[in-house]
């Protein structure tokens, strides 16, 4: 029996397609990966692109209450919708922490939507390589918005950050101290700053959050990318279902205002660029390892530089000069 073209298949939006081709590159294989890239290649032909969204928050902020509520609200306009999970902690632990389909019953069960949990048992690197190249495939789908949301774990979120046109950062209501308990970093790299949960008994402790932080953006350093008010906090409840317009309104006039000004593109350019060194080192130090003359010069002179017989410095010179 003949198998269907993978790409023709991916670029009918076929959503079993689509998981097969991300199963494809999550895979370590050599020939699976030479398979990956010819696929990526053909698909990035196709010129698709969706609005990528990343999406991070602190644990019990209620992210996968406002993803499916916030995703039903985008299929509901006809959109479709691609929510893609990146978990680094997951090479420590094994396993992703995110029960992602089972909290997200209503979206994953939407014609519209696609879900993919994160994968499992991978570097922090690979874990970038894998989100970036299942990103390219939902595009090539044909999806309109593509959520790629993460644990906060630190090094995460700059890793989405990189790879997406917009990030928004979740935040559940609390008192005062709350503003100590978000790094400075994180505040820096956020678009929009969504205070979730403003309902009921929490709704004033919420818009007293969202007064803090709007406060804070006001004393953060201009950046060029952003029109006059952003990056700007917003107060939503994804159980009530109440602001999600507003945020999404918000979104999408940064990405208009971001695309009108050429930063949109140039962003996406940079990124780019940043993927393709990320994969030669990626190659360069995968090769250093898959040889095992290289692997017993390294193993020898880490023995020398760990005895103290040598410097790090002058070990790394003498294996760089090995390679030459």
């Amino acid at each position: 029996m003949q198998h269907p073209d993978p790409a023709k298949t991916v670029l009918a939006g076929d959503r079993r397609a689509l998981a097969r081709a991300i199963t494809l590159i999550e895979s370590g294989r050599a020939d699976h990966r030479a398979e990956a890239t010819k696929l990526l290649e053909v698909l990035a032909k196709s010129g698709r692109q969706a609005l990528r969204i990343g999406l991070s928050g602190t644990p019990g902020v209620g992210k996968s209450t406002f993803i499916e509520a916030f995703g039903l609200m985008l299929t509901g306009q006809g959109l479709r919708v691609a929510v893609l999970a990146v978990d680094p902690s997951s090479a420590r632990s094994g396993g992703s922490i995110l029960g992602d389909k089972t909290r997200m019953e209503r979206l994953a069960r939407d014609p519209l939507a696609f879900i993919r949990p994160s994968p499992s048992q991978a570097q922090l690197g690979g874990v970038a390589r894998r989100s970036r190249e299942a990103v390219a495939l939902c595009e090539a789908a044909g999806f309109d918005v593509v959520l790629i949301e993460t644990v906060g774990v630190g090094q995460s979120e700059t890793l989405v950050a990189e790879m997406t046109d917009l990030f928004v950062l979740l935040l559940a209501p609390g008192g005062g101290d709350e503003l100590q308990g978000v790094k400075r970093g994180i505040m820096e790299i956020a678009d929009l700053i969504l205070v979730n949960k403003a309902d009921g008994d929490l709704r004033p402790a919420a818009l007293r959050t969202l007064a803090d932080y709007a406060g804070a953006l006001r004393l953060l350093r201009r950046r060029p990318q952003d029109p006059e008010g952003f990056p700007k906090a917003l107060a939503v409840s994804a159980l009530a279902a109440q602001g999600l317009a507003a945020a999404w309104a918000e979104m999408q006039a940064l990405a208009t205002w971001r695309r009108d000004h050429g930063h949109f593109t140039a962003r996406r350019a940079e990124q780019a660029r940043a993927w393709f060194e990320a994969e030669v080192r990626a190659g360069l130090l995968a090769r250093l390892t898959d040889d095992p003359a290289a692997r017993a010069a390294l193993a020898h002179l880490g023995d020398a530089v760990a005895e103290g017989r040598a410097t790090p410095a002058a070990a790394a010179a003498e294996m760089l000069a090995k390679l030459e």
